[in-house]
């Protein structure tokens, strides 16, 4: 990240032989008009999105009571809650990849399709640790769905307009807080079983939507693309400062949100003592903020320019760690703070991946997994701090690695 001049073969570089300082998103009078379709193929890849969130994320709000029926220790529960969403996050390059090679609708159809499998084996064998983590472990698959479905909707949509499919898109990462609003209900309902049920049919009628609705991108490969429309992932990485950039970014703005939405019923059932229905009802209040805030960050990269909207949110996102880190004990200025915490990481999220699309038009699908996967990844190491040392530290941190990412945007693009 040592240079301000654009790389090679981006989009973003060849509009700027002038020199100046590349911006993304900011000239309308050059728009054209999307695809026909391409709203269709928004709704069906959003709502994808949205199902397979809900499935990924469900042994999260199921946790407590596995964990009574199960009587697993504090640690058991972690590694049973965490494997899905690891294995997600780390999946998210390879299904980019294969995205890009053989299409995002042939891997999401097939992404659904498998998800399947796992929740209905969930419905019938939930009854031990081993089962718990084996099942776990093939359902985390699905959280790898985003990174498919970022270069499906990249290509239905103009330059101009791309920001505003992806957070509209990127939304349906509300699947996780209607994960934690019904599954426990209907858990407590008709039984610890009956949630991997719904999930599943609701996978199974989706993926019919799907097959009947979504149609390739112009564009898309249709079979197999050989290597050369992309650099692959190692020389990319290797040899462009921005892909890194990228990471940095939505390891801080994704990732700040999946640890303050992991960690928020801890610090509140402990520090504040509160119940674990009201716990857990606020950070899912959190939660729909930031989902709500995604969409308004794409269309805000589309108007003003990502740099501007990402500059916005690792400032908001380093104030407010900092002022969470003073006064967490307090539940006013803790409630204040955090909502308005859950709106900067929001924009933050809605913005990185019109830098994606316009940095690498050509290797979406590969980028996009290697900075999904650092944002999954990046919502485990403030909680970890928070867990382990101490509240204060791991706000601290998140506060430190926004400043972080501050400094990198600026020098991706340069001064002003």
């Amino acid at each position: 990240m040592t240079g301000a001049g654009p790389p090679s073969g981006s989009a973003a570089g060849r509009s700027e032989d002038s020199g100046a300082p590349p911006t993304v998103g900011r000239d309308a009078a050059t728009s054209t008009p999307d695809p026909p379709g391409s709203r269709r193929a928004l709704v069906v890849s959003t709502l994808a999105f949205t199902v397979a969130f809900y499935a990924w994320s469900l042994l999260g709000p199921l946790g407590p009571d596995l964990q009574d029926e199960l009587e697993l220790s504090d640690f058991e529960l972690s590694v049973v809650v965490a494997l899905p969403v690891v294995l997600g996050s780390i999946m998210r390059l390879p299904m980019g990849v294969l995205a890009d090679r053989h299409g995002a609708r042939s891997v999401l159809g097939l992404l659904l399709g498998w998800t399947i499998v796992p929740l209905a084996a969930l419905a019938a064998w939930h009854s031990s640790l081993a089962a718990l983590l084996a099942l776990g472990f093939l359902l985390g698959f699905a959280g790898s769905s985003f990174a498919v479905g970022v270069p499906f909707v990249s290509r239905w949509f103009s330059t101009e307009r791309q920001g505003y499919a992806l957070g509209v898109y990127g939304a349906g990462m509300g699947g996780t807080v209607l994960a934690g609003l019904t599954a426990p209900t209907i858990a407590d309902q008709w039984g610890i079983g009956a949630p991997f049920v719904v999930a599943a049919v609701l996978v199974a009628v989706v993926l019919v939507v799907w097959l009947v609705a979504a149609e390739p991108p112009p564009g898309a490969p249709t079979r197999a693309t050989p290597r050369e429309p992309g650099r692959g992932v190692t020389r990319l990485l290797r040899t462009e400062p921005r892909a890194w950039a990228l990471t940095l970014f939505y390891f801080v703005s994704f990732g700040g949100f999946v640890s303050m939405f992991l960690y928020l019923p801890k610090l509140l059932t402990g520090v504040h003592e509160l119940s674990r229905t009201d716990a857990g009802a606020r950070a899912a209040g959190f939660a729909a903020l930031a989902v709500i805030a995604r969409p308004v960050g794409g269309m805000l990269a589309d108007r003003i320019g990502a740099d501007r909207v990402l500059r916005w949110s690792f400032v908001g996102t380093a104030l407010l760690a900092l002022v969470v880190a003073g006064t967490y004990e307090e539940m006013v200025p803790l409630t204040a703070a955090c909502l308005a915490l859950a709106v900067a990481l929001g924009l933050g999220t809605g913005a990185v991946f019109k830098l994606v699309a316009a940095w690498f038009p050509r290797e979406v699908g590969a980028v996009t997994g290697v900075v999904s996967a650092a944002g999954g990844l990046g919502g485990f190491f403030p909680p970890l701090l928070m867990g382990v040392v101490d509240y204060r530290v791991g706000f601290v941190l998140l506060a430190l690695i926004a400043a972080t990412a501050l400094v990198a945007l600026r020098r991706s693009h340069g001064p002003g």
